[in-house]
């Protein structure tokens, strides 16, 4: 509504005209939303994901380190040796190495995801790639082949007109306003006509009147040629081919509607004798006739379809979101298979709240006839409905719809705003290659889930294993330098978790944070993790007879190698046979294995309180290591649910249901 300003940012297209400046910088509009989107942060799933996580941890570790002190303490043990046992089993059950193995496994995804044209601008934007389960793109150079043909010149009621194409190619050549695609289509298509006349005057185009009209003069005749989207020119038209608007108006809709539903871009072209007007203003663009209908196609890249298809089996679901017609979209939609029931237009938006879009949104794969802010409205009732959203974009106006995106997605072709936004920029303007980012995606969060469950899991097995020992034993089962050597060393194959293969069936679905499924998981296993523990503290205590330094060398052995042993079982949801891990973890998980045996067998050991063990006992913590890796196995595979990460439609804040215990 503010038909006296230019804002910062606008080109002058044709004419002249005195500005006067009243704000500049951060005062301007186009510096309100610079500063919108440097300042409000929207944190993404993945952020929200680690944080729900993290407090998971903290409300786990104080309930135990708090249990485990006060237990020490009612049992008259020296006030400081309980203090840093139990500080020693909160460090014990933290993962510690989790930002180191992110770090890494994002690292070693952002270069792979390089070697496929993909830049990443954020890191942990790569998990959360992999978590998309919607994508939101454009049409045009996406779907399509983003370059505009001239199809036909047609008569309204008829075939071919070369006298069409004739006006159409005198429109195009005289305006002189700002070089766009469908000009440059007529011009270079149609051949220039003997006499291409004069140009007098010219009504530029602008996206209110969506029209373009030029006055031409051959000889002592001038005329005003009009073209532009079919709606506004036929408004301005009070006959078609010389006969009167209404006896021909339905059937030329009807046939511009037949046109559209085939994919075509139509424009309408007006024209009206004007032999002694020298200037053109927009109150002239009145009284024509309706002489032509031009259409323009942008043909479906020949691999959208399969790019669409490769998402599909990826679990991603793609929704088309553009400016264009209703018709024009659907066709689109139609030829790469997406669904065009329910699709949604800019004004059924408008008119609907932000509960009913997201509603409505849900279920709507075609937005046509969008305008800016509509693609953030969309974006958000998306997010609202539950679902880890990618925004594909790479105009000014799609700032704020890439910016509230868990992923923005940009091209390096975009605006500099677009990419500035954007967490990933393709160096090729192609779906095909998100298939493969997705992918990369998964790999890293799948390996980052196998260290959070195999590492909570062992901890919180070990540490509860630990309070319950504290309790009956006459001595701590383990000292606290050796809990945090422990820790230090089961983390290290750890370390390489970033280069384990991942089951293909990992790749088939997103996969996000769920901190239900994680509490589970780490409960489950943990408590089979303790049962061990407990079994190895009785056949210790009360079958061997061992001595405080022998039990805690016992049991130190067989905690690191259960932790080791229960990693290359709970990597895999497959039988751990059926998915070979990588070699650096196999090899790494093997030489800290011999270490751990070894070192009570060292001059060191008395320094870290173990002593040496008999062959007997060595061989009867391996049949419990032995049993634990069955029982661990069949457990399993008889609740695989503890694997699946998140309901993936769940809206955000309700509670989980699936894989719960």
């Amino acid at each position: 509504e503010r038909s006296n300003v230019v804002h910062l940012g606008s080109h002058v297209a044709s004419g002249e005209g005195t500005a006067l400046i009243v704000n500049t910088g951060s005062a301007t509009e186009f510096g309100a939303v610079s500063a919108h989107l440097a300042t409000r942060h929207v944190p993404t799933a993945f952020e929200r994901g680690v944080t729900s996580f993290g407090f998971l941890l903290l409300r786990a570790t104080a309930v135990l380190v708090a249990g485990v002190f006060v237990v020490n303490v009612a049992l008259s043990r020296p006030f400081l040796e309980a203090l840093l046992f139990a500080l020693a089993l909160s460090v014990g059950l933290t993962p510690q190495m989790l930002p180191a193995i992110v770090t890494l496994s994002l690292s070693r995804g952002a270069a792979d995801m390089a070697k496929r044209r993909v830049i990443v601008k954020r890191l942990d934007a790569i998990e959360d790639i992999g978590g998309l389960d919607v994508l939101c793109t454009d049409k045009t150079g996406t779907l399509t082949m983003g370059s505009v043909a001239l199809d036909g010149a047609l008569v309204p009621t008829g075939g071919a007109s070369a006298d069409v194409a004739r006006l159409a190619w005198l429109n195009a050549h005289h305006q002189t306003g700002f070089s766009n695609p469908i000009d440059e289509a007529i011009v270079t298509s149609v051949p220039a006509p003997d006499d291409v006349g004069v140009r007098i005057a010219e009504a530029p185009y602008d996206f209110t009147r969506k029209r373009l009209s030029v006055l031409v003069r051959h000889g002592d005749t001038s005329h005003l040629i009009t073209k532009g989207a079919f709606d506004p020119v036929l408004a301005c038209c009070t006959t078609i081919e010389g006969r009167p608007l209404a006896e021909l108006e339905g059937a030329v809709r009807a046939r511009v509607a037949q046109l559209a539903a085939e994919g075509y871009r139509v424009l309408g072209l007006a024209v009206r004798t004007a032999p002694e007007q020298a200037t053109l203003g927009f109150d002239d663009e009145q009284h024509l006739d309706l002489v032509g209908l031009l259409t323009f196609s942008d043909p479906v890249k020949p691999d959208a379809a399969a790019a669409v298809e490769r998402l599909a089996d990826l679990a991603v679901s793609v929704r088309l979101i553009t400016g264009d017609s209703l018709l024009v979209a659907q066709h689109v939609a139609k030829q790469i298979g997406l669904p065009v029931d329910d699709a949604l237009v800019g004004a059924d938006i408008a008119r609907l709240d932000d509960a009913a879009l997201a509603i409505r949104a849900d279920r709507t794969h075609v937005f046509a006839e969008v305008s800016p802010i509509h693609k953030e409205r969309i974006v958000r009732a998306l997010s609202a409905a539950g679902h880890t959203v990618g925004f594909m974009g790479d105009g000014i106006n799609d700032a704020p719809a890439l910016h509230n995106a868990d992923v923005g997605i940009s091209v390096d072709t975009a605006v500099d705003v677009a990419k500035q936004t954007a967490d990933l920029v393709l160096l090729e303007k192609d779906l095909g290659v998100l298939g493969d980012g997705i992918e990369s995606g998964r790999r890293v969060f799948a390996n980052t889930l196998k260290y959070v469950h195999v590492t909570t899991s062992a901890n919180f097995g070990n540490m509860l294993s630990m309070a319950a020992a504290a309790a009956f034993l006459p001595f701590l089962p383990m000292l606290p330098t050796q809990i945090l050597l422990l820790n230090f060393l089961s983390d290290i194959p750890a370390t390489t978790i970033a280069t384990d293969r991942v089951d293909d069936e990992q790749l088939r679905r997103p996969s996000r944070w769920d901190v239900v499924q994680v509490r589970n998981f780490m409960l489950v296993f943990g408590l089979v993790s303790t049962a061990f523990d407990l079994l190895t503290f009785a056949l210790l205590r009360w079958w061997l007879h061992a001595d405080p330094e022998v039990f805690r060398s016992g049991w130190f052995i067989e905690s690191t190698a259960t932790e080791l042993a229960v990693m290359l079982v709970l990597r895999t949801r497959r039988p751990f046979l059926r998915s070979r891990p990588s070699k650096a973890l196999a090899v790494s998980s093997a030489v800290v294995l011999v270490i751990v045996t070894v070192l009570p067998f060292t001059p060191v050991a008395r320094s870290l309180g173990l002593g040496a063990l008999s062959v007997g006992t060595l061989a009867a913590l391996a049949a419990v290591v032995g049993a634990y890796v069955v029982v661990t196995e069949a457990l399993k595979l008889r609740t695989s649910s503890l694997f699946d990460s998140g309901n993936h439609h769940r809206r955000r804040g309700a509670p989980a249901t699936s894989g719960q215990i």
